[in-house]
């Protein structure tokens, strides 16, 4: 029975809209707890180390999304890891979340002046105070803007979940669709809904980033 677009209708997306920021919000927490690892182990870790974790991002960034939530879902099934959806859907997110933060948060070590390593070692503060009071403070203001544009990424990659089944707001839009066949009403309400999501993300990390230049300028 064909029903059609309605108030009930809008529900549902606002219901998959929920997992999305749900979903967003748990890639971020676990790629940023392991991404941050990463970029201090990269930064400031051995040679072996650094070569490792080099190895990592380049292998995550170079594999399409879409292959690395098949791989966990799929492929995981293989070696007796049989993971639900929502599951599969966070633990693929994670890994690429963690390669990029990783990446953009070493950089962000690696931008403090060699000069303020110095004035920190002549304090005679110990390498875990260093880093603490002195370099990633600093690290953090410049981070801010590139990680909160990257958290719109995040949001608009869960869409690529759909493909295995996790109602989150696109998947939610394509079953909304088959039983109204109304994909102009249900597909511009998936999109208006992804612009009142993102758009506030980037203007938010336009503005920090704008901020940041003015601080540098001064």
């Amino acid at each position: 029975m064909i029903q059609d677009f309605g108030w009930s209708s809008v529900q549902f997306l606002i219901m998959g809209l929920t997992w999305t920021v749900g979903l967003s919000a748990m890639t971020f927490v676990l790629g940023g707890f392991f991404g941050l690892f990463l970029a201090m182990g990269r930064a400031l870790g051995p040679n072996w180390l650094k070569l490792v974790i080099a190895g990592y991002i380049q292998i995550v960034q170079a594999t399409p999304l879409l292959i690395i939530v098949f791989l966990c879902f799929y492929g995981l099934s293989f070696l007796g890891l049989h993971f639900p959806p929502f599951a599969a859907a966070a633990i693929s997110l994670a890994v690429y979340a963690t390669a990029y933060l990783a990446d953009i948060w070493r950089g962000c070590i690696e931008a403090i002046p060699k000069t303020q390593w110095e004035a920190a070692d002549a304090l005679a503060l110990s390498r875990i105070q260093r880093l603490r009071y002195v370099i990633l403070p600093q690290a953090l203001r410049i981070a801010l803007g590139p990680t909160v544009g990257f958290m719109v990424q995040i949001v608009k990659n869960t869409s690529v979940t759909a493909l295995i089944g996790f109602v989150e707001l696109t998947r939610a839009g394509q079953l909304l669709n088959n039983m109204t066949f109304q994909p102009f009403h249900v597909f511009l309400t998936v999109a208006a809904m992804y612009f009142a999501l993102c758009y506030p993300l980037s203007w938010w990390s336009e503005k920090l980033k704008e901020r940041k230049s003015g601080v540098s300028a001064h």
